[in-house]
């Protein structure tokens, strides 16, 4: 923002507003979804640090991506809620900026993660016999911290090249949420060489995932979750990244937006615990423990 016509006045978000008999529709299928997701990924992190046979590689950088999970639905679904139940659709600026540079710093996170999660499949598969000492605790902090250091970075060169663009008046954001490639549109100088530098750290992070696929024809049986998780992330989110700017405004787009926004981060967890032997058994071992726990105290009551 460069100029003080830049901070005066709230963004429109316009959301699904030209399709209004969609919003209430909308409202309690996204409500649901983020429930599920704060639900969902919260027990996945609580399993994982509560049961000792969970304290793997693995499982630490999944519980990394259900955090990651809850604070992007956290940072995109209540602002989307508000503007879905009422007929304001407006943001303000701050908002705005603080949107897109939470929201763009954890799907970069994300992208690098799940890129590490599949080397970490790798390492499992392919050197099963070397794997506790290649992947070692210290090892596994420093992959971590490299996704969330590389997702801030990337937030902080991209966000602020979007947020210094000149929008020349423009208020009106032809999406739900105040992303990247929403807010360049806004802008009234030449904006091919930003969506290009928009589009780099995707296809970065997607020539890590690339380089890892040729062991996962090894590995479906114990990938597999890990497989499907990758695909509807990096599809949903390379047809809305990739595809032509023209089409971008469109409501294909931003239905497609919503699936990696508000229904991947719900349905990650059902994949992981439906697909995995390991996070049931936790969740069942816990619950038995409660059970247990419970019919103690209630025996010490009784008595």
């Amino acid at each position: 923002m460069t100029s003080n016509e830049s901070l005066a006045g709230d963004f429109i978000l316009v959301g699904f507003s030209d399709q209004p008999q969609l919003e209430k529709i909308l409202f309690v299928v996204v409500l649901i979804s983020y429930l599920l997701t704060l639900v969902g990924n919260t027990a996945i992190i609580l399993v994982s640090c509560l049961d000792p046979i969970l304290h793997t590689p693995m499982y630490y950088f999944l519980s990394n991506l259900s955090f990651v999970h809850l604070c992007f639905t956290t940072s995109i679904v209540p602002q989307l809620l508000w503007n879905l139940h009422g007929p304001s659709k407006t943001i303000s600026p701050i908002g705005c900026a603080i949107q897109l540079y939470v929201s763009l710093a954890l799907g970069s996170t994300e992208c690098v993660l799940l890129a590490v999660m599949a080397f970490d499949r790798y390492a499992a598969v392919c050197r099963p016999l070397h794997y506790a000492r290649v992947m070692h605790s210290r090892l596994c902090q420093s992959l971590a911290g490299m996704a969330w250091l590389s997702g801030m970075g990337n937030t902080l060169i991209q966000g602020t090249i979007t947020l210094w663009l000149p929008h020349c008046g423009k208020r009106r954001i032809y999406h739900f949420i105040c992303e990247a490639p929403a807010m360049i549109k806004l802008a009234c100088v030449d904006i091919h060489s930003n969506e290009v530098n928009l589009w780099l750290p995707w296809y970065f992070s997607s020539s890590l995932w690339i380089r890892s696929a040729q062991a996962w024809h090894k590995a479906l049986g114990t990938c597999g979750s890990h497989l499907l998780v990758v695909s509807l992330f990096y599809g949903t989110i390379t047809a809305v990244y990739i595809q032509p700017n023209s089409s971008y405004a469109h409501s294909q787009g931003k239905f497609i937006t919503l699936l990696y926004t508000v229904l991947t981060p719900t349905l990650n967890p059902l994949i992981y615990t439906l697909r995995n032997k390991d996070v049931k058994g936790a969740l069942k071992r816990l619950v038995r423990k409660h059970q247990s726990t419970e019919s103690i105290r209630k025996s010490y009551d009784v008595k």
